[in-house]
């Protein structure tokens, strides 16, 4: 099968296709064969930064996936060849969608709702159950609540402010001035120019703030909440300790999460895909063989909502 993989870390040149054995599929878990497949941050930091969770190279990137099933392994209940699906692989060690095939367990996937294409599908779920975790199990986001989306035009923020109205909250989201229509146009109630604006200073009666810049980014949205209420951080790094201690200083809390495979959070997502209520917005899309590009693209931090690999 085809695959994009890397030798050596590095930017966006270092990514070649190859020629990869197709993988079968394990107990528990099913073959897909890949229609399309989203790009996340994560996916360049791999390609770019040394020592992070997949180690050294060579490895294949690619977390987000939508496809149909080609085989199920032993024990799965959940599908069966020809069913279409998307979900995502077990962030960090099941890396591996940029490629014609893919295994993964039979519950990091839901089946694709038949209103979306696998371009839409693919764009999800990374980012929707990021913010699904983030929001609803992590917040416990309840309607009538205040919520402040930081980046509400990435591909995260996004699919969050459209998960935080369908839960009922008030939504304020941050974006350059350009992007605000956007914004609106996803649900949002109120959207800040963080250009312009002291974010920090305007809102302060949150009962959730959800954070995407990670260290004294997270720290200073710290005062944008109410007492009680809480901060969800999406970067770990070397600022959780400070975050922490900030957090107990205020009287609210924080947490730091990465986002884990799950099927009942992906339900959940195909459900709010299937009423209309959550939608990706496609910034691209590219083939296989031009994922260098997409990379390349992502790195800017300028796209609006999601990049796609298509895999044809």
């Amino acid at each position: 099968m085809r695959a994009i993989s890397q030798d050596v870390v590095g930017g966006p040149e270092v990514l070649k296709e190859i020629r990869l054995p197709r993988p079968a599929a394990g107990p528990s878990e099913i073959l897909v064969r890949v229609h399309a497949a989203g790009l996340n941050p994560t996916d360049w930091k791999h390609r770019g930064i040394p020592g992070l969770f997949l180690g050294e190279p060579p490895f294949v990137v690619g977390w987000d996936v939508s496809g149909v099933v080609e085989a199920t392994g032993l024990g799965v209940t959940l599908f069966r060849p020809g069913d279409e699906v998307f979900g995502m692989l077990p962030y960090p060690h099941g890396a591996g969608s940029h490629a014609e095939y893919v295994t993964g367990p039979a519950r990091a996937f839901a089946l694709k709702p038949a209103t979306l294409d696998h371009v839409q599908a693919g764009a999800l779920p990374l980012a929707a159950l990021t913010a699904w975790q983030a929001l609803v199990d992590t917040a416990r986001l309840e309607a009538g609540q205040r919520v402040l989306v930081h980046a509400a035009a990435g591909g995260v923020g996004h699919l969050a402010v459209q998960i935080a109205k369908a839960r009922g909250a008030y939504v304020i989201g941050t974006a350059s001035a350009p992007k605000h229509d956007f914004v609106r146009s996803l649900g949002a109630d109120e959207a800040l120019d963080y250009r312009t604006t002291d974010v920090a200073e305007a809102v302060r009666d949150a009962d959730v703030v959800l954070d995407s810049q990670g260290s004294d980014h997270a720290i200073r949205s710290l005062r944008s909440l109410r007492p009680g209420g809480v901060l969800v951080s999406l970067l770990p790094d070397g600022g959780m300790a400070a975050l922490a201690q900030e957090a107990a200083r205020l009287g609210v809390r924080a947490e730091v999460m990465l986002v884990e495979a799950d099927h009942a959070g992906m339900a959940a997502i195909a459900g709010l895909a299937a009423d209309g209520r959550l939608r990706a917005e496609i910034a691209g899309t590219y083939e296989l063989a031009d994922a260098a590009k997409a990379h390349a693209l992502g790195e800017t931090g300028h796209t609006t909502g999601k990049l796609v690999i298509t895999v044809r």
